[in-house]
């Protein structure tokens, strides 16, 4: 089956030239085109050819793009996308001023959204989830990063993973599963954390291992939560069953998260809103991500992390929305490239690489897509306009009227995901 893209006004390909990531002054190189168009040969990108040649090929179906922008599938590489119930009352209570860390000390936060999942059943966790995940794909994101961490117990940890297993089994795009059990505490053994870590490390993530419900371990490094020395214990034994880390970390606090997750290699260090710059000149040549989640500081009206200085010192950047309940009630990927741009100082063409092919890497997905180069899949994400600067110039609207997975198209603007 060859399938021809045909005409759009620009493909933004992000090529890397094999590279498969943009580190520092890279994010800046789009690689925008014109006057092209592409083939797809079953699932894969198979060539751009100018748009003179058309006429001397043959194809088994064409997608007329005239008038539209091809980019490569958007990546969502980090959301707390299976939740349930309602934290609106503790967003009453930001508003008075009362800080996301004093909410959670209080026994709300990740706790009141611990005890909605846990009283939910497996078919409403799925129910509830199956539309988040159709809002994603209608935004032009073919692979999607999902992290369990509201359930805080063997079992319902595990229900949490099967969900988004059981997404992934629904759905034509990527969903990617992360094990995120080292949230916090639950309330029932805050005066015996050992007994939960002992669970974690001898019960939960061998249990996840075996039966292949994750891909990374991800822990959240802060006083409010895991120390430096728990989360370096639980990704010791994370590591010995072949799980890939990542870690929430330099959020609120510096307590030596950092040096855990470059100690394990971790394929993603996630927030740095407070990193020390002292500690940013570690990101020069490693291949660790920084994935930066701006929606979070606009939700709590925190500090944003120093994305300019991360990128002035060579470092690979990637952005997410961290979509969750508590912290950044956010599914809008425009909406955090458009803040990156603002509030951050980033390009339009730096948001875009950290959105696709970066994102793609602290998935450990790059190799495969976040690029529109010959070979990798053909996924993507076709936006209703002349000029790639608008999607991020229209700030907080979705210009997406295509999403392509696999050379098939799931999603376009009468809202119909297939």
């Amino acid at each position: 089956m060859i399938t021809l893209l045909k005409n759009p006004v620009q493909i933004v390909t992000v090529n890397t030239n094999g590279k498969n990531y943009k580190r520092g002054n890279e994010l800046a190189d789009a690689g925008v085109i014109e006057n092209h168009s592409l083939i797809i040969e079953n699932d894969i990108i198979a060539d751009l050819i100018p748009n003179s040649f058309l006429n001397k090929i043959n194809v088994d179906k064409e997608i007329d793009l005239t008038n539209k922008v091809l980019l490569p599938g958007l990546i969502e590489c980090h959301t707390h996308s299976v939740f349930a119930g309602s934290r609106a009352n503790e967003f009453r209570l930001k508003l008075k001023g009362v800080s996301y860390e004093e909410i959670a000390a209080s026994g709300g936060g990740i706790n009141t959204t611990v005890q909605a999942v846990r009283s939910a059943t497996f078919e409403e966790l799925l129910q509830i989830s199956k539309k988040k995940v159709d809002y994603f794909i209608s935004q032009g994101i073919t692979t999607l990063e999902i992290k369990s961490g509201y359930g805080l117990s063997f079992e319902d940890e595990i229900k949490m993973l099967n969900v988004i297993k059981g997404l992934n089994n629904i759905y034509p795009i990527d969903i990617v599963s992360t094990f995120l059990g080292a949230h916090t505490i639950p309330n029932e053994l805050k005066a015996n954390r050992e007994e939960y870590i002992n669970s974690i490390i001898n019960e939960m993530l061998p249990y996840v291992a075996a039966n292949n419900l994750a891909e990374f371990c991800d822990g959240f490094c802060e006083p409010s939560a895991f120390s430096s020395k728990e989360i370096d214990y639980i990704f010791n034994k994370a590591v010995e069953l072949g799980l890939k880390t990542k870690l929430h970390t330099e959020q609120f606090n510096n307590i030596g998260g950092l040096d855990v997750a470059l100690k394990h290699n971790s394929i993603s260090v996630d927030h740095l809103e407070v990193i020390k710059m002292t500690d940013i000149q570690n990101f020069f040549d490693i291949d660790t991500v920084a994935v930066l989640l701006p929606g979070v500081s606009f939700f709590l009206n925190y500090d944003y992390a120093p994305a300019r200085e991360l990128i002035e010192n060579n470092a690979i950047i990637a952005l997410a929305t961290d979509y969750n309940p508590g912290s950044s009630h956010i599914a809008n990927i425009n909406l955090i490239m458009s803040l990156a741009a603002l509030k951050m100082k980033m390009s339009i063409e730096e948001t875009i690489s950290a959105v696709t092919i970066n994102a793609a890497k602290s998935v450990d997905r790059n190799k495969i897509v976040g690029s529109i180069e010959i070979g990798k899949k053909a996924d993507f994400a076709i936006f209703d306009t002349e000029d790639y600067a608008d999607i991020v110039y229209n700030v907080g609207k979705n210009l997406n009227c295509m999403t392509i997975k696999d050379g098939k198209v799931i999603y376009n603007t009468n809202g119909a995901v297939t």
